[in-house]
This record gives structure tokens, sequence and C-alpha cells, in this order.
């Protein structure tokens, strides 16, 4: 399963929409919720990163993420 997290580069500062960026992991879980605790669980603890939003990517989103160019699996 491909998730998508969105971030904020510190948790010192107070978020703003412009700097957020994204990053894209496979996680193995049985389903869409062990997958997004094991994702903020990863990026917690191996990033000082403040997480906003993490979503699971259906098969029409991933393709989407892929052709834009701007699609990376990230391994922490």
């Amino acid at each position: 399963m491909i998730y998508k997290v969105f971030y904020q580069e510190t948790k010192t500062r107070s978020p703003r929409r412009e700097q957020t960026k994204a990053l894209y992991l496979d996680i193995d879980a049985t389903d869409e919720l062990e997958g997004r605790i094991k994702a903020r669980k990863l990026v917690e603890e191996e990033t000082a990163y403040n997480i906003e939003f993490i979503e699971l990517l259906s098969d029409k989103h991933l393709e989407y993420e892929k052709e834009s160019g701007v699609f990376a699996l990230t391994e922490l």
C-alpha cells in the first residue's frame, strides 16, 4: 500500500500551507488504518517532521502521481 504523507519540515514553527511537502511510503499493512499508524510511527521515529495528514493512494491517484513526475518512494 502506498501512502502519501503531508508534512512540515519542523515542529518548532507554525505550519504554513505554502511550506507543506509530501513524501510517499510503501507500507506493508493488512488495512488502511494499520498502514496509517505504521507510516506515522516510521516518520516520527526517523525524522523531526510535523506530520499534517496521511492518505492511502488509490490506484488511479497513484497513476496520476506517477504521471505528474513528482512521485518517488521514500526509504526511511
